[in-house]
C-alpha cells in the first residue's frame, strides 16, 4: 500500500507522464468516434502483448484487479476451495477469489526476494487446494519452476499475479507465460500505464472463448463481431470488464516504447544500486537481491531497514528535503480480514518482519539523474 499524500514534493513518490504518442493517439480515437471498448487501440494494445509475449491470448480490462476477477470466475472456484497467495501482496490478489467463495491459505515470503517461499507450497495443499497464485515482487521472478511443478503433481491451476513484472523474465522466459493465467497492471505506479487499467494473458487456450464471454458481461458479443454467430445473448456469467479505447490509445503510446521505458527505468534502478551500496553496508541496510536467472522487470527500488523505527525515521529526514518515500504491504494474514480466515501473529515470519522494515524510493519513468542525485545526497545526511 502507498500512503496517500496530498503535499507537494519536488521528488513525489510517483510521477506519471506522456512518453511517446499517447495524446495523439487519444485525439485519434476521437476524431474516429471509437471510445467505448474492444475497438482499434484495445486490438492494437492486445496484438503487442500477444506477439512480444507469445501468448495466445491478450485481453485487456479495467484493472489488474478485474483480471485476477476474471481468472477467479475461469476457474468455477466453489465456497470452500483453497487458494495459496502470499501474506505480502496487494489486497486485490486476495480479493478475486475471495469474491467467489473461496479461502485465502497465506503463505510466507523468501528473505532474498520477498516472493512466494515455493518450499513451503506442498504442507500447505489440502483435497480443496485449487490455485497458487505467485506475486513476482518488484518485478523479479518467483521460482517458477519449483512452483509449476508441485501445481503439475497436484493438478492445480496456477494465476500469476503480473502487475509488477510486465517484460521481466525468468530463466529465459517471460513472466507472465507460466500459469494458465496472468494479470497485468497498468495502475499509474506502474512502469506501463493509462491511469487504471489492466490485462489478462490466457496462456491455455482452452479458456480463451470463455474468458471473451465473461469479460464482455456474460454475452457472446466477441463472436457476434467476428461474424460466427447472427446475433448475441446471455449465455454465461459475467460482468463489464473492458477497458475504455480511450485509456487503450493511451496504453498504446506507452506501450509501442515499452523497450525504451524500460531502458530509462533500468538506469534509475543501476544507479541506486551502485551508488548506495557502501552506504547500505555501513548502516545495516539491506538492497534489493536479484538472482542470477532473473531478467527483472525495474519496477521499484527499495532499502530494507534494520527496524521499523529506522524507517520511520528516514520517510521523516527524506521528506524535510522535498523527497516522498514510502512503505509498502502489511500483512493481509494480520489484518482484520485476514484474521477472519485464521491469520494469526508468527504465522508467515518474513512478511511481518519486511513489511515493518521496507521502504520504497522514488522511482517513475521522468525521474532524473539530477532528481536521483538529490535523493542519494539526503541518504547521505541519514
Amino acid at each position: 500500500m502507498t500512503m496517500a499524500s496530498h503535499t507537494y514534493y519536488p521528488i513525489p513518490f510517483n510521477r506519471s507522464a506522456v512518453i511517446g504518442r499517447e495524446l495523439d493517439y487519444i485525439t485519434e480515437a476521437l476524431k474516429i468516434g471509437q471510445i467505448a471498448g474492444d475497438q482499434s487501440f484495445t486490438q492494437r494494445c492486445q496484438r503487442l502483448l500477444e506477439e512480444v509475449l507469445e501468448v495466445p491470448k491478450a485481453l485487456l480490462t479495467t484493472s489488474c484487479t478485474h483480471a485476477l476477477e476474471l481468472a477467479a470466475l475461469l476457474l468455477d472456484l466453489q465456497p470452500g476451495d483453497q487458494v495459496i497467495v502470499p501474506s505480502f501482496t496487494f489486497v486485490s490478489t486476495v480479493n478475486a477469489f475471495v469474491l467467489r467463495g473461496a479461502l485465502p491459505v497465506f503463505t510466507d515470503i523468501r528473505q532474498d526476494t520477498l516472493n512466494m517461499d515455493e518450499a513451503q507450497l506442498e504442507r500447505l495443499l489440502t483435497p480443496r487446494t485449487k490455485a497458487i497464485v505467485p506475486v513476482h515482487y518488484a518485478g523479479v521472478g518467483c521460482e517458477m519452476d519449483v512452483i509449476m511443478g508441485v501445481a503439475s503433481r497436484y493438478g492445480i491451476a496456477v494465476v500469476e499475479d503480473n502487475a509488477h513484472g510486465l517484460f521481466g523474465s525468468y530463466r529465459g522466459r517471460k513472466l507472465g507465460t507460466f500459469g494458465n493465467f496472468s494479470a497485468q497492471s497498468f495502475h499509474e505506479t506502474k512502469n506501463f500505464t493509462c491511469g487504471e487499467g489492466g490485462a489478462l494473458l490466457l496462456n491455455d487456450p482452452r479458456y480463451i472463448e470463455r474468458a471473451e464471454i465473461l469479460r464482455e458481461k456474460g454475452t457472446n458479443r466477441s463472436r457476434f463481431f467476428r461474424g460466427q454467430v447472427d446475433k448475441y445473448s446471455w449465455v454465461d456469467i459475467g460482468s463489464s470488464y473492458v477497458m475504455s479505447d480511450v485509456l487503450a490509445a493511451f496504453l498504446y503510446g506507452q506501450l509501442e516504447v515499452w523497450q525504451q521505458i524500460q531502458d530509462k527505468r533500468r538506469c534509475i534502478w543501476q544507479y541506486y544500486d551502485r551508488h548506495l551500496g557502501a552506504w547500505a553496508r555501513e548502516r545495516g541496510i539491506r538492497r534489493p537481491v536479484i538472482p542470477p536467472d532473473c531478467d527483472q522487470a525495474y519496477h521499484m527500488y527499495y532499502l530494507l531497514l534494520p527496524n521499523q523505527e529506522q524507517r520511520t525515521l528516514l520517510i521523516e529526514h527524506l521528506k524535510k528535503r522535498g523527497i516522498l518515500s514510502v512503505f509498502h504491504y502489511l500483512p493481509l494474514h494480520l489484518s482484520e480480514m485476514g484474521r477472519k480466515f485464521g491469520g494469526k501473529p508468527g504465522a508467515c515470519p518474513v512478511t511481518e518482519d519486511v513489511s515493518d522494515r521496507l521502504l520504497r524510493l522514488p522511482f517513475y519513468n521522468t525521474l532524473s539523474e539530477s532528481q536521483q542525485e538529490q535523493v542519494v545526497a539526503a541518504l547521505f545526511e541519514f
